[in-house]
């Protein structure tokens, strides 16, 4: 009684010393076990002793799957290693749920008659790699997707306009695609399917969402005719085309149930088609998803298919040559559990005296139990503590403290790295190329890009450890084969990615914390990074966009210092760079609009942005909130008035950026009943020749862009009002 007595007050001065006795004992007492029996033969329920991970450059290596049966081995081996919180493999019914970059001019030359000389396209990341979108529009025309109908609205010349034809979408469509007289929508269906499981006699139903690739002739517009149905498993991710070909793909959660597997399976309307080849990487997810990258021609009636078993993905870039898609390394749950056993016997032994280290090590080299073995080793380490004099104690729990931070920051860096698949595509052919891994996360497919075979990646590290948390940024260069072969690292520490724009052999990268660092870093030579300039100024900004090749504008929010010390965000700020000195960057000017609570899609979707340097105007979709609360007597509460449209600005490194106008599609000028999601709200923007276009789920407006205040057409479009409520402010 008297050494479990001391033991206790031992114990008790561990604690109040911030004791790390829970990674010496009582942590450990769950991680080094494994899964075990106790004396009495009842299950435990700590994990079991698993075989060492696969090595690094096996598990790089991609494989493909010969049979159904062998993809539900794996799943059964790979989910029981999943996360304890849960993994998306679906056990039961499933619930639906560079130099070449685009942005120098908008406009495209058309040789057509019957249009308009020039007109504006959608806004993307990679010349020649069209983005999908809801708004598409040519030299005449204008194509939106409305609820579960497609328009398609004759707008030139603006006068004359008039809505063509008015077509239902099965499902829920989500984006599509123009060119010339083929028009592809992509929609997500949730089709009612009968599965008898195996062995089984009883057919059970369950409901699974499919993309489809509704490919349309629309030689008259006035009856557009659906000559395909390309549709595969899962939810609608992203769509890139390319020439003629058109690349999407398609996320499904592994559906297992009953020994049944629901494969990847294209087909063309009800008729199956093929089942794609599912390739995999032997090594352990959080999650499993299958990624069906699908490629057509929009001209002919063959499909090709690859599926990809990998973690769920949140990052995809598409380059002329190339599919990358990525997503964050998450380590199951039992690997962490894995790495507290390594820690130990790794980290933590090798610090303990050595005649109590030589006893541990005899234990874990011994036949006995994993129960048995942590029953002797905490009885050693009980007997080491209670014979140890209080300063010994101290230092040695310091010295371990220390070791497991350092361990477990080494770890976390790990845990966090993110994980980018390479697939080469080229005329509809999907052919895998390599995985690389970089530290940190990705902000959105900007963070990268692909310039002259390298491919550049711009990364945020956030650690948190347990007596110490670190960010920071960096910025990577992989080769072909997805090797690292340079690095910049722990770029503005404390601070986090806000935007980047990979331009030729340069990147502009925005960081923020209190202020936005602006920063120019050189690529010219791949193998060394290096920051050539930065620039700190109030704000951040969210997107960034090519002006020329000294100049960059950047779209975010204005921010400034409260009276609590901390910092405010204002209103939306438009502003213009000049990185002609590239070791020191300048802002010549900057446009401030509304206060705090403004926003603008532009900040989050970069198709919502019309950017034309010749024509001298820049269109961003805003939500203005200005002016102080005030309280409405007929409701009770306190609102600010709110204002919904599209600022339209000029700019230029000469003369700065002033407004030339605001286009509303609300019949008030401000309007408190502005709500989120409001069938009013100008989403999109294009122009033909001289004529800007705004666009909402309720109507197209036409303004002279001479002129913006001379309106020349008003389009009702037609749509479902349903009830909303006003966003109170």
């Amino acid at each position: 009684m008297k050494l479990l007595n001391e033991y206790k007050n031992d114990l008790k001065f561990l604690i109040s010393k911030k004791a790390v006795l829970l990674v010496v004992l009582g942590v450990l007492a769950a991680v080094v076990l494994g899964c075990v029996q106790s004396p009495g033969g009842q299950s435990r329920i700590e994990p079991p002793e698993k075989a060492e991970s696969p090595s690094e450059s096996a598990a790089q290596q991609l494989k493909k799957f010969s049979s159904a049966d062998e993809i539900k081995e794996y799943i059964n081996a790979n989910s029981q290693q999943s996360s304890y919180y849960g993994s998306f493999v679906t056990r039961g019914f499933a619930v639906t749920g560079t130099a070449d970059m685009a942005m120098e001019e908008s406009a495209v030359p058309m040789a057509k008659s019957s249009g308009a000389a020039e007109f504006s396209q959608t806004n993307v990341q990679v010349k020649g790699v069209d983005e999908a979108d809801f708004v598409k529009n040519d030299d005449k025309y204008i194509y939106t997707l409305s609820q579960d109908k497609l328009l398609i609205v004759d707008v030139y010349p603006a006068e004359d306009a008039e809505i063509l034809s008015e077509t239902e979408i099965e499902g829920i469509p989500r984006n599509m695609f123009v060119n010339d007289d083929r028009l592809v929508i992509f929609s997500v269906v949730d089709d009612e399917a009968f599965v008898i499981p195996e062995y089984d006699f009883v057919p059970r139903k369950r409901y699974a969402p499919r993309t489809h690739a509704f490919v349309y002739d629309i030689s008259d517009r006035k009856e557009p005719i659906l000559v395909n149905d390309f549709n595969v498993n899962g939810q609608y991710y992203q769509a890139r085309m390319i020439g003629d070909y058109i690349y999407f793909i398609a996320k499904d959660n592994v559906y297992y149930q009953n020994n049944y597997i629901d494969l990847p399976v294209i087909r063309e309307g009800a008729e199956k088609l093929v089942i794609p080849d599912v390739y995999y990487f032997d090594n352990p997810e959080t999650n499993f998803v299958f990624h069906t990258i699908a490629a057509f021609s929009i001209n002919k009636d063959e499909i090709n298919a690859k599926s990809f078993l990998m973690g769920y993905s949140n990052n995809l870039m598409v380059s002329k040559d190339n599919i990358y898609i990525s997503y964050q390394k998450n380590v199951p749950w039992r690997h962490h559990e894995q790495d507290n056993k390594e820690r130990f016997y790794e980290v933590i032994v090798p610090l303990l005296p050595g005649k109590v280290r030589d006893e541990i090590e005899a234990v874990k080299s011994s036949g006995l139990s994993g129960y048995e073995k942590w029953e002797q080793v905490s009885s050693i380490l009980e007997d080491m503590y209670n014979n140890m004099d209080e300063g010994d104690k101290e230092d040695l729990v310091e010295e371990i403290e220390e070791a497991v931070e350092e361990y477990e920051l080494k770890k976390e860096i790990e845990r966090r790295k993110t994980i980018i698949h390479k697939i080469a595509i080229d005329g509809g052919d999907i052919d895998y190329i390599a995985k690389g891994e970089v530290e940190g996360y990705l902000l959105n497919q900007f963070s990268m890009d692909e310039f002259e075979s390298n491919l550049r990646v711009a990364t945020t590290t956030e650690i948190w450890a347990r007596r110490e948390s670190r960010q920071y940024n960096n910025v990577y260069v992989l080769d072909g084969g997805m090797e690292v072969i340079g690095e910049l690292e722990e770029i503005a520490p404390d601070e986090s990615i806000y935007s980047t724009r990979f331009i030729g052999e340069r990147l502009y990268m925005v960081t923020f914390k209190r202020i936005d660092p602006f920063f120019v870093i050189d690529l010219s030579r791949p193998e060394e990074p290096e920051i050539l300039g930065q620039l700190k100024i109030p704000g951040f900004s969210d997107y960034l966009h090519s002006y020329d090749e000294n100049h960059i504008i950047g779209i975010g929010k204005e921010t400034a210092d409260n009276q609590w010390g901390g910092t405010s965000i204002k209103g939306v700020k438009v502003a213009l760079f000049d990185v002609s000195d590239v070791s020191n960057p300048e802002m010549i000017d900057k446009y401030e609009i509304g206060d705090s609570g403004t926003d603008s899609e532009a900040l989050r979707e970069h198709k919502a942005l019309l950017f034309d340097r010749g024509k001298n105007i820049l269109v961003l979709p805003i939500r203005k909130v200005k002016g102080d609360r005030y309280r409405d007597p007929r409701y009770g509460y306190y609102r600010q008035k709110v204002w919904q449209g599209a600022y339209v600005l000029g700019l230029t490194p000469e003369d700065g950026i002033e407004l030339k106008g605001m286009v509303s599609h609300y019949e008030d000028d401000e309007d408190y009943r502005y709500y989120w999601g409001s069938p009013y709200a100008v989403r999109r923007s294009l122009y033909m020749d001289d004529v800007l276009y705004t666009i909402s789920a309720k109507k197209i407006l036409a303004n002279s862009l001479e002129d913006l205040d001379d309106e020349l057409a008003e389009i009702d479009l037609p749509y479902k009002q349903e009830k909303y409520y006003p966003v109170l402010y």
